[in-house]
């Protein structure tokens, strides 16, 4: 059995075939060009599937995407306007209708808690929050070994709220949300302004190498990742915390950071719960 995976974030759309035991294989990563929009974004979705169809013969294709996601009929619920006009679209359909196979679609987030929680950091795990850090911030819940969408497929969506009232815009119309002050974009944000133009891994290599300036940043970031991350842990008590996202691949510096940081945040009992992890890199 053969499955196309694809994964829609909002810088980049990443494929791979998967077989039954979630093994990986041909992974390749496309620009979303969100900026053009749901209809663009969807004639990118078929073409993919093309592609995909050519190298294996699928027999389903499973859907990963940001934005709240009705993983019911694959329907985008909502999409902030970092997709115009992906709104209400059903992928899903569009999907099978054309090439004739099954397809399911569901929050970008969830799918990486189900993965995790099947095979990698949270396997054998039955209650733990999966937060992921890129363009925003994503969240997933699993509670006594199911995932919890909320009641409208909505729950999870600790990216947009509030850590600094009255703070920065953000794309949901609020101001002041988590993901505008600890996305890995909001950290790429602020290096780009006060360290010039760098790219996210040369700045984890200064942090590394001892660099003031950047270890200052860096602890800034920290510090607002895990005001955040205590009140979720304080509410929802999990027995593990998976990090993901690309920033993830920074493996034990950014772990040791945010689990020294987090600690100093939380009550005893919870400390005793509050175990974090990277989500596994897998080709």
């Amino acid at each position: 059995m053969y499955i196309g995976a694809i994964d829609i974030g909002g810088t980049s759309i990443k494929t791979a075939i998967s077989n039954e035991y979630g093994e990986l294989k041909n992974p390749k990563a496309y620009p979303t060009e969100a900026d053009k929009g749901g209809s663009h974004l969807m004639g990118k979705i078929l073409m993919i599937c093309e592609e995909m169809q050519v190298q294996e013969n699928l027999d389903g294709i499973a859907i990963s995407s940001a934005g709240q996601v009705d993983a019911d009929t694959g329907t985008i619920i909502y999409a902030t306007d970092t997709i115009p006009g992906y709104s209400g679209m059903n992928v899903c359909e569009q999907v099978s209708t054309k090439f004739n196979v099954p397809a399911t679609m569901d929050n970008d987030v969830n799918c990486t808690a189900l993965g995790e929680q099947w095979v990698g950091a949270a396997r054998n795990v039955n209650d733990f929050l999966t937060v992921t850090l890129g363009t925003g911030i994503g969240g997933a819940l699993f509670i006594n070994g199911s995932l919890y969408r909320g009641t409208t497929f909505s729950g999870g969506e600790i990216g947009h709220m509030i850590l600094h009232p009255g703070g920065k815009p953000c794309t949901c119309m609020q101001a002041g949300c988590y993901e505008r002050y600890a996305s890995s974009a909001a950290l790429s944000a602020t290096v780009q302004q006060q360290l010039g133009d760098m790219e996210l891994p040369v700045f984890f290599e200064r942090i590394r190498s001892g660099n003031a300036e950047a270890i200052v940043l860096f602890e800034r970031w920290i510090d607002d990742l895990t005001t955040g991350l205590a009140s979720l842990v304080l509410i929802l008590n999990p027995s593990v915390v998976v990090i993901g996202g690309g920033i993830s691949a920074q493996g034990e510096l950014l772990k040791e950071a945010i689990q020294t940081s987090l600690e100093t945040k939380l009550m005893p009992n919870h400390k005793k719960r509050a175990d974090c992890r990277a989500c596994g890199k897998r080709e």
